[in-house]
């Protein structure tokens, strides 16, 4: 069974309403009553309201404000409102239309006309409704949609991430290290980023791109790797081949993230005074994710155990990367570094392998 239509029947003359009461409840529909434009406007914020009678001479606010302000909600943007006026002016009707009526009767009411325009108009109403349910419906479906592409999506990045993590573990696996020294000099580097302004986009990018930049040791000898002493000058040759292989594994990719790690790959040893390598890049040549990859890395590598010495203490680390400012690293990364000295430590502190 349908539910019925609800019909608001605003007039200031309880024998106008009763009249209207006794016309529409025998044809189905429910009435609900008011006799002020005031009063309409609580009893249609109260309830389900499928058309409005709205009669025009009322006390107070006329029915012509009473449409405005429905109107201005947009929720009864649709709502269909038949004024019923005594009025036969053109310039009334215009002023009604303006105010946002759908249609008008005449006083006094011919009830058959009556009856016609109603149903007409709640026709008008249900197809209204329907679209505006369909496209509710279409707005979720879509919605759900791009939330499950938006898991999608996350899912397939969280599993390349991981296998660049994997990848980049790998190619220091052979050093008592493994694994802390991407976490820590990856998360340093991005919390430089981020001191430095860049968006946060960018800052996610280097994240990850830095634990890259190490890749080309996968093709250094494990005798020069592992070698518990200082590089001779032929040994030290091939290490710095490393940044040149690991730029060439990651070349051609079209994701940002490979395209950002073979950047840092490459330039992570270049120097602001223009005498590190591969391409002893000068200042501004060396890309900034690169500049910011290079205190990270040497900082880390400074505090940490290596093959070939033991720790530096964190002190003499930050007055080592100090004294590089302007000739090892770009001055404005040293400043960012330096201006999250506690942050830099608590990252160490909390990567640190035991």
């Amino acid at each position: 069974m349908k539910d019925k239509k609800t019909i608001l029947l605003v007039d200031d003359r309880p024998a106008n309403i009763e009249l209207l009461r006794e016309f529409l409840v025998p044809q189905g529909y429910a009435v609900v009553e008011a006799g002020t434009g005031e009063e309409a406007l609580v009893k249609l914020s109260g309830g389900r309201i499928d058309l409005i009678l709205l009669d025009v001479m009322l006390p107070g606010m006329d029915g012509f404000e009473v449409a405005r302000r429905i109107r201005r909600d947009n929720t009864n943007r649709l709502l269909p409102i038949i004024l019923v006026t005594a009025l036969q002016e053109k310039e009334d009707r215009v002023k009604g239309i303006d105010a946002g009526c759908d249609d008008f009767i005449s006083k006094p009411v011919d009830y058959m006309e009556l009856s016609a325009r109603v149903r007409s108009l709640l026709r008008i109403k249900d197809y209204n409704d329907l679209l505006t349910n369909y496209r509710k419906e279409l707005e979720s479906e879509v919605a759900g949609r791009t939330g499950e592409l938006k898991q999608a999506v996350e899912r397939i990045k969280a599993d390349a991430l991981e296998t660049v993590h994997r990848l980049s573990v790998a190619s220091e696996y052979k050093d008592a290290d493994t694994g802390a020294h991407i976490k820590r000099m990856s998360r340093y580097s991005a919390a430089i980023a981020r001191r430095m302004g860049l968006d946060e986009k960018t800052v996610e990018t280097i994240l990850y791109a830095a634990s890259m930049h190490d890749l080309g040791k996968l093709g250094i000898p494990d005798r020069i790797l592992l070698k518990p002493a200082k590089l001779d000058p032929a040994e030290w040759e091939i290490m710095k081949q490393h940044s040149a292989i690991g730029a060439k594994i990651l070349n051609g990719s079209d994701a940002e993230v490979i395209r950002a790690g073979e950047t840092i790959a490459r330039c992570h040893h270049e120097k602001w005074d223009g005498s590190g390598y591969p391409d002893r890049l000068k200042g501004p040549e060396i890309p900034i994710a690169s500049r910011i990859a290079a205190i990270a890395d040497v900082f880390d590598a400074l505090t940490a155990k290596r093959p070939y010495k033991e720790p530096f203490s964190v002190g003499k680390s930050l007055a080592i990367i100090r004294e590089g400012r302007g000739s090892h690293f770009d001055p404005a990364v040293v400043d960012a570094f330096f201006a999250i000295q506690d942050e830099i430590l608590a990252i160490k502190k909390e990567y640190d392998e035991i």
